[in-house]
């Protein structure tokens, strides 16, 4: 690097003696430079990513002209303060401020180049590659990445040691772990479930404490799920981590399955009742036709012959309310088709006690 600053400014000085002069002309002849890059990138370049079948590396090439020009001239100031041979103080705050500067016009590239790329794959829809729940922690986690990685750099062009701030913020750090264990769990168990993704905003899921709702919101602390009576309970990652969930959207398909039991009496028809069930079923119009309807015969009970109907619908807020109007449905098929539905019975045998002499 000494090697080329000493170069540039052996040819700066075949302008003449003047040291203004020779500093005019090195950040002159480095904005020229810059424009002969642009110039390159615009016409060379873009005609080589243009070829590809993804828009994203021409936008990349496009974001990358500002902070290719701006570093150009940036160095061109930088070799030209050199020149002037100005006292430490004022070349080192000078040089400070170039390079800062750069470091900042750098860092909005990177941060342009990751919002491209996380726009892509929203768009692409990649749910192989990523969850659609893990994106936006990733782009925090990166963008926290950036943010540490150009205050480091600019540690460095103030010549500030950094080794001090780091065991600084290790001490903090660790005082800040155990002060904030609960948060921290919390925080953790977001990032794991983030990453496995057991549930997605939309689903309905039951936890383990009964409580069952649609997901809306699932943050890095807490994920928050509306009921059905239209109330908000916000669960903290860290009990949802270390509990059992169900989620009735999850599987192959979103479809959920609706149970519902019956008793007739001993000696109803039983293909009648089957025949009746399955009926039932097939005239619902929000009963899915695949997988289609069922009937099972499961039991001997106590006082009836114990059967139940399993059907699909297409989606689980509808459980509730389907599940009534199958209800309603059978209750009235089973009394045109005078098919009884027992009471429970129990024999009481009473005994004759002696009578007791006073």
């Amino acid at each position: 690097m000494n090697a080329f600053i000493d170069r540039v400014q052996a040819w700066a000085e075949l302008i003449g003696p003047n040291i203004y002069l020779q500093a005019a002309a090195i950040a002159v002849a480095f904005i020229l430079f810059g424009k002969i890059a642009i110039f390159v990138l615009g016409k060379t370049v873009a005609k080589i990513v243009s070829r590809s079948k993804t828009r994203i590396d021409d936008d990349v090439l496009a974001l990358s002209h500002r902070p290719i020009f701006v570093s150009f001239v940036l160095v061109g100031l930088a070799m030209a303060t050199r020149r002037l041979e100005m006292p430490a103080s004022p070349e080192f705050i000078t040089l400070g401020i170039l390079r800062t500067i750069a470091i900042f016009v750098w860092y909005s590239l990177f941060s342009g180049v990751l919002d491209l790329i996380f726009a892509a794959i929203r768009r692409r829809r990649m749910a192989g590659m990523l969850q659609a729940g893990m994106l936006p922690l990733l782009s925090t986690v990166l963008r926290v990445f950036l943010i540490v990685l150009a205050v480091y750099f600019v540690f460095l062009a103030w010549d500030i040691n950094v080794t001090a701030w780091v065991a600084s913020a290790g001490i903090v750090g660790l005082a800040l772990s155990f002060a904030a264990r609960d948060t921290l769990s919390n925080l953790f168990a977001g990032v794991s479930i983030a990453a496995d993704a057991p549930y997605k905003t939309g689903d309905f899921i039951i936890l383990e404490s009964g409580e069952r709702g649609m997901v809306t919101h699932i943050g890095l602390r807490s994920t928050r799920i509306l009921t059905r009576d239209d109330v908000e309970i916000t669960v903290p990652n860290g009990v949802i981590g270390n509990s059992k969930i169900i989620n009735e959207a999850g599987g192959p398909s979103a479809r959920h399955r609706i149970r519902t039991a019956v008793g007739v009496a001993y000696g109803s028809d039983i293909d009648q009742v089957i025949e009746t069930l399955a009926g039932i079923a097939d005239e619902h119009e929000e009963v899915c036709k695949t997988p289609e309807p069922r009937v099972r015969f499961r039991r001997f009970g106590d006082s009836s012959l114990e059967f139940e109907l399993l059907c699909w619908i297409d989606r689980p807020v509808d459980r509730g309310r389907v599940s009534h109007e199958l209800n309603c449905a059978l209750y009235r098929a089973f009394q045109r088709e005078n098919i009884q539905i027992p009471f429970p019975q129990r024999d009481l045998h009473v005994r004759s006690m002696p009578a007791i002499e006073s």
